[in-house]
């Protein structure tokens, strides 16, 4: 892939499959590529350590790519986390709430996420923000529909009174096509280092292993990407 006329991104970087996935994808398509993460008072650490891995193997498994790879930034939005309780800030029973939402929902949280991320944006003169949501294969989250991500986008800019662009790239892809396109983004190298740096448990288990990664493989976040893992592996052959 060639880059783009708008030559930086800033992807918003978790440690997941699907941050991985769309790293390595600004990373093949623009100039410079920054990260930021979120301290959103989540439960578990391990994705902050996840997320730093693998960015590491990443620059150090694709040195070309690498050069392309500017600073890393995490902000602190507890508070926020406070607020907006769910199973993934709080000990709670992973399921469904009496409104139909999965327990696992933080409210707004992509909304806040783009917010948050288009200011440091604004300030590195950096017109594209990059994020993993998606439509297709995912939780049931409102903030991950592509009519959301547009709205926002639309607000942003109206906000900064500059273009802030929002892309998508696993926006309608199932698990299995994300996997598909991390390898064709960077073949079996890449996959590897996504099933063994990256962190998807909803329950924080990165000690168990199986052939898709770490993880207690019953939470709908284990679930989701071993059934991914599957289709793809079926499809690919093997």
């Amino acid at each position: 892939m060639t880059a783009c006329a708008d030559t930086s991104a800033l992807v918003l970087f978790s440690g997941g499959q699907d941050s991985a996935t769309c790293l390595a994808w600004a990373l093949s398509r623009f100039d410079r590529v920054e990260t930021i993460g979120f301290h959103y008072g989540q439960r578990h650490h391990v994705e902050m350590t996840a997320r730093l891995a693998v960015r590491e193997a990443m620059a150090e498994a694709f040195p070309a790519r690498a050069e392309r790879l500017g600073p890393d930034r995490v902000v602190d939005i507890s508070g926020y986390g406070d607020l907006a309780e769910s199973a993934l800030t709080r000990e709670a029973e992973i399921g469904f709430s009496e409104d139909g939402l999965p327990t696992t929902f933080v409210p707004g949280r992509n909304l806040v996420f783009l917010t948050v991320a288009s200011a440091l944006a604004a300030r590195r003169a950096i017109p594209v923000l990059v994020g993993g949501m998606c439509q297709t294969d995912y939780s049931g989250y409102p903030d991950c529909r592509e009519e959301t991500i547009a709205a926002q986008s639309r607000a942003l800019t109206l906000g900064l009174g500059r273009e802030m662009r929002v892309e998508t790239p696993l926006m309608h892809l199932t698990k299995a096509e994300t996997w598909a396109l991390a390898h064709a983004l960077g073949g079996d190298r890449l996959v590897d280092l996504i099933v063994e740096q990256s962190h998807t448990c909803y329950l924080g288990d990165h000690e168990t292993g199986h052939d898709w990664g770490y993880g207690c493989g019953t939470c709908p976040a284990c679930e989701l990407r071993a059934k991914g893992w599957a289709e793809w592996r079926a499809g690919a052959g093997s």
